[in-house]
């Protein structure tokens, strides 16, 4: 008996940096990864997101490398804009600043990974393929520090507005039909959104978010 499985795509990346050595740099060492193939470049967030709404949906990268500090649109703009727009793509945070404000600013606008540019270049792999499989990934010192500092904040901090509001609607009882409209975005959208909450706050099912949505958001989902 014979099988038949969809062909391998290897993941499609675009680069964001506004340094042109840079970017050549991660091209050329990604170049050398046969899970992974670079589709295109920009040298800040607009020209990143002009980049974007030239390609049809069916073209567009499955993930996007971007330095957090441009001379035009930085890197948590354009992650919060990309969470707005194309949530279905997947935003790794590339950055010289270890500062964990800068962090959790990004984490907060959609971003899924912190590297730091004098990481290993293996940390880049491995958090390229972390964030692929829907996972977060901070570098090794970032993530030390973050240990340092104490608890953890409250899952719901880490949450966009975006993602609050289709929280908001899921625990007021609104189908997905329903948030998009009220939200003017697409359905597809608010379902890929609703998977990103479900990873972020580590929850299963839809009745688990519904659940959580009550809980948590109390009087803001009731309209409070």
């Amino acid at each position: 008996m014979s099988s038949f499985s969809e062909p391998y795509r290897p993941a499609r990346v675009l680069l964001v940096d506004d340094h042109t050595l840079v970017r050549d740099g991660m091209r050329m060492h990604l170049a050398l990864q046969p899970s992974v193939t670079v589709v295109g470049e920009a040298d800040d967030g607009e020209a990143a997101l002009a980049w974007l709404a030239r390609r049809q949906p069916d073209a567009l990268p499955d993930l996007l490398i971007t330095d957090i500090g441009m001379r035009g649109m930085g890197g948590i703009a354009l992650a919060d804009a990309l969470h707005q727009r194309y949530p279905e793509i997947a935003v790794l945070m590339l950055s010289m600043h270890d500062n964990l404000e800068y962090v959790r600013q990004a984490m907060r606008a959609g971003a899924r990974g912190y590297v730091l540019k004098d990481a290993p270049a293996d940390e880049l792999l491995a958090a390229i393929d972390a964030v692929l499989a829907g996972r977060v990934f901070y570098s090794a010192r970032i993530a030390r520090r973050m240990i340092e500092e104490g608890p953890a904040p409250h899952p719901l901090d880490a949450l966009t507005p975006r993602e609050r509001d289709i929280l908001n609607g899921i625990g007021r009882g609104l189908a997905n039909k329903e948030i998009a409209a009220s939200l003017g975005v697409s359905v597809r959208t608010v379902e890929t959104h609703r998977l990103n909450l479900k990873r972020k706050l580590g929850i299963e099912g839809r009745a688990g978010l519904v659940k959580y949505a009550v809980e948590q958001l109390g009087g803001e989902a009731n309209g409070g």
